[in-house]
């Protein structure tokens, strides 16, 4: 339903997306992951047709975003980070207004926006105005002005973001529910338990380049047994970098003045040599952490960072 093939978009100098490629099915959940400033959503404009893409295609039910893009459009719903809603508009009034921009009217609207209410928990607020919700109750109406025409393709920028638990349990079993009837999501998140709890597959991104594509247990394949050090303290990166080279299973991730990020074989028995082989001219350690093989540190030791850095 979604196919993305070689998309480019550039603003003068800056690449924010640099070749992006990937396709997710009907009822799927794609998840696409990466640290602030890494293209997801500028990848998000680009699939909704509110950014041409310099390069590539974007194709939605067969149709390409660019030279086709009413009908894409119909097919697509969009929840983005930033609420779009009426603050001095009803629940009821919210979901109408978004029906009918999608040309729907009549009893089958009215029909429509009262099962969403159902569904989203806010029936029993449905008259007052938004700006009495609370944050976790925007998000949810957030939510259902974007499947209130029911489209095909959901695409969400990290709609839980800043919500309540309990409404973040509620969102995501909504997502779950649009699957189930057939739709297709694409779904960006800095949560990796989300990522990890929602998606059937995952693409990894940093600076607008794909680093990794695959299911949950295809992504674990690449982490192999190495965990993630994160040193912290003051460095002479350069001398660091050496000394660390002569240590068997030891990878330098990213080496900056005040952290290092190390992947290392069996970090709990070299944590000793570690400490050992950076103390002194290559620097002074003050902190250290350690992560065992998971999800987060195939993304820390891709990018360099966690994921909500």
């Amino acid at each position: 339903m979604i196919d993305v093939q070689e998309l480019r978009k550039q603003y003068g100098d800056l690449v924010a997306v640099d070749g992006l490629t990937f396709s997710a099915p009907a009822g799927s959940i794609f998840g696409l992951l990466g640290p602030n400033g890494a293209g997801k959503s500028t990848a998000i404009g680009c699939l909704s047709g509110l950014l041409t893409p310099t390069s590539g295609r974007v194709a939605v039910l067969g149709h390409d975003v660019v030279r086709d893009s009413l009908a894409a459009k119909q097919q697509l719903g969009i929840v983005p980070q930033e609420l779009a809603l009426y603050e001095d508009l009803s629940a009821k009034d919210n979901l109408a207004y978004w029906g009918a921009a999608y040309g729907m009217s009549g009893e089958t609207l009215k029909k429509r926006v009262l099962d969403v209410l159902d569904r989203i928990g806010l029936a029993d607020r449905a008259k007052e105005p938004v700006k009495k919700y609370s944050g976790g109750m925007k998000r949810r109406l957030n939510f259902g002005c974007g499947i209130v025409h029911r489209p095909k393709v959901l695409l969400l920028d990290e709609p839980t973001v800043g919500v309540d638990p309990q409404s973040r349990v509620k969102l995501l079993e909504l997502v779950r529910e649009e699957t189930r009837n057939g739709t297709c999501v694409l779904y960006t998140t800095h949560y990796m338990e989300e990522a990890q709890d929602l998606c059937d597959r995952l693409a990894i991104i940093d600076h607008g380049k794909l680093l990794a594509i695959g299911t949950l247990a295809e992504l674990r394949k690449l982490i192999g047994e190495k965990d993630i050090v994160r040193l912290s303290g003051q460095f002479n990166t350069e001398a660091a970098r050496k000394a660390l080279a002569s240590i068997d299973g030891v990878e330098v991730v990213s080496a900056e003045q005040t952290t290092l990020l190390l992947a290392v074989e069996g970090a709990t028995r070299k944590l000793p040599a570690l400490l050992a082989a950076i103390d002194g001219p290559a620097g002074d350690v003050q902190e250290t952490s350690l992560s065992q093989p998971s999800l987060e540190s195939l993304f820390i030791k891709l990018t360099g960072r966690a994921l909500r850095e």
